[in-house]
């Protein structure tokens, strides 16, 4: 349906118009009609007409001054002008109102028509742009919080996992370098430190989850996990790398009037812990500052900088050096473990020079913690008696001697983590090759072949691509290729049996796959060979 508004003092050429209009477009339009430049404002602000014919002289305002006020309120109008002032001035500011045509009267039926024809052709066009922009906010109305949930699942439960969230930063435009978290805890009534009903309260929270993410973003501009019982967790981008006390202050207040407003939406109580600003990929250690705000703060809002929970540093301490180093040996990334003990041993030299003991001292704890990380990562066996020589080592040798000792041991720990990876990833892949070459006759499937392993279809079909260069069912069919050409060069037995031997039961399937692989059918490979 399209909406035209026909503006003309002549009683005659509205007639005229409409009956044209009628006639060529029958019901697809529905027509009004004004004879006043102020009825035909007035007629276009409560009609909301489509398209306008719009005569320049009538009494009163004229077209041109009409057209003026009704474009105020309707930008996308398309005016069509009818005139018997054939003026370059008024054609000239029709123009610059961005009138379709400028049409000189008399007008014929023919010409009327093929500009009205152009006029729905842009209308057409404009509402199913409209569609498609409506399909599209609808779908990402639904998408983008689906992919804020798997930001903040990846960031809690992939901990130090860089390449995942930083997908999840593009896909939501996150430029920001850090972020803290809010954990909200949602109940009946506090307490002490808990919450009474979580379980119910979870279950209330389902139909209100859609409310409680508009009240948070009233606050913050943020990303809201999914809902874990009775709470929520949000990430807030920023820029700061650690936030000073105005800001603690800031966010502080900002939440207990957020605790409030959720408190009113929901008709439940609400407390909200505040975590540390951390980079992205360590969300989960900012996570948990600010559950241990929640457990250890009796109030309605707990920042963790407020609490005996947050370890605290000298100013002049390098914790980023500290954080890089047993980064890299958690990541098993030898060579950047080596070099950022260097790094953190240069920072000793310099500005411990005169409290030499306090560097020995720091050296042996950071040895020995770096062992327990890499034997918490499994893999290595735990000896008592291992460290006998490292306190004596630490104490009495030259500092030289104790800063190459340092550095070794950084490489060797994250060198153990990737070694047990890998040593485990290519044990673990051996064994299954083991098992396909004494039970390629089986009807093997990725299923099987995973419970076999103990390890979910998933993970031992990516480790096998991993380990071998190839898919797990392409592997089999190879093994099976290679008893094949072995059979047929052996003689002795047909196609047929050689193919049940194989592990297959239809000779034309297995013929086809031959072919694929050797070029040629098992027929042709024998005679060829012989």
């Amino acid at each position: 349906m399209y909406k035209i508004m026909l503006a003309d003092d002549e009683g005659i050429v509205i007639d005229s118009l409409t009956y044209i209009i009628r006639q060529n477009f029958g019901d697809r339009c529905e027509i009004v009609s004004a004879k006043t430049g102020r009825s035909v404002i007035e007629l276009a602000e409560s009609f909301r007409p489509d398209i306008a014919f719009m005569d320049i002289q009538m009494p009163g305002i004229n077209g041109i001054e009409a057209m003026k006020e009704i474009r105020k309120n309707n930008a996308n109008l398309i005016f069509i002008v009818m005139s018997a002032y054939d003026k370059f001035d008024y054609a000239k500011e029709a123009i610059n109102l961005g009138v379709l045509d400028y049409l000189n009267k008399p007008v014929n039926q023919r010409k009327i028509v093929a500009v009205l024809q152009r006029a729905m052709e842009l209308i057409d066009a404009r509402r199913e742009k409209r569609s498609r922009d409506l399909e599209i906010r609808e779908k990402l109305e639904i998408v983008v919080p689906m992919i804020e949930q798997g930001f903040v699942m990846a960031g809690l439960l992939q901990e130090g996992e860089t390449s995942g969230i930083e997908n999840y930063r593009q896909l939501l435009g996150m430029t920001e370098e850090n972020l803290f978290t809010l954990v909200l805890e949602f109940g009946e009534e506090q307490e002490g430190e808990h919450m009474t009903n979580p379980v119910g309260t979870g279950v209330r929270l389902q139909r209100l989850y859609g409310r409680s993410c508009e009240t948070i973003r009233d606050f913050y501009r943020c990303y809201i996990g999914p809902l874990m019982t009775n709470r929520l967790v949000v990430c807030v981008p920023t820029e700061m790398e650690q936030g000073d006390y105005d800001s603690r202050v800031r966010d502080v207040e900002k939440c207990r009037q957020l605790q409030k407003k959720l408190s009113e939406a929901t008709g439940l109580s609400c407390r909200i812990g505040i975590g540390s600003i951390l980079p992205p990929e360590k969300m989960a250690e900012s996570y948990r500052d600010a559950e241990k705000a929640l457990e250890t703060g009796k109030g309605s809002v707990a920042h963790c900088r407020d609490l005996p929970v947050f370890c605290e540093y000298e100013p002049d301490y390098p914790l980023h050096l500290e954080n890089r180093l047993f980064d890299c040996i958690k990541a098993g990334k030898a060579q950047e473990a080596k070099e950022a003990a260097r790094n953190y041993f240069d920072w000793m030299e310099e500005t411990q020079k005169d409290y030499e003991p306090n560097i020995r001292l720091k050296t042996l704890e950071f040895v020995l913690f770096m062992e327990y990380v890499a034997y918490k990562s499994g893999g290595l066996l735990y000896r008592f008696r291992d460290r006998g020589e490292y306190l004596e080592l630490a104490e009495k040798e030259d500092l030289g001697k104790v800063r190459s000792w340092f550095v070794q041991k950084a490489e060797a720990a994250a060198g153990n983590v990737a070694g047990q990876k890998k040593e485990y990833s290519n044990e673990a892949i051996e064994k299954a090759q083991e098992y396909i070459r004494h039970n390629y006759r089986k009807d093997l499937s990725l299923e099987e072949m995973s419970r076999q392993m103990d390890m979910s279809p998933y993970y031992f079909s990516k480790l096998f691509k991993e380990v071998t260069g190839s898919n797990f069912v392409e592997y089999v069919t190879g093994v099976r290729m290679k008893r094949a050409r072995e059979l047929l060069l052996e003689g002795g037995k047909s196609i047929k049996q050689i193919c049940a031997e194989i592990g297959y039961s239809d000779p034309n399937y297995f013929s086809r796959i031959f072919k694929r692989y050797e070029g040629c059918t098992p027929t042709e490979f024998r005679e060829g060979k012989r």
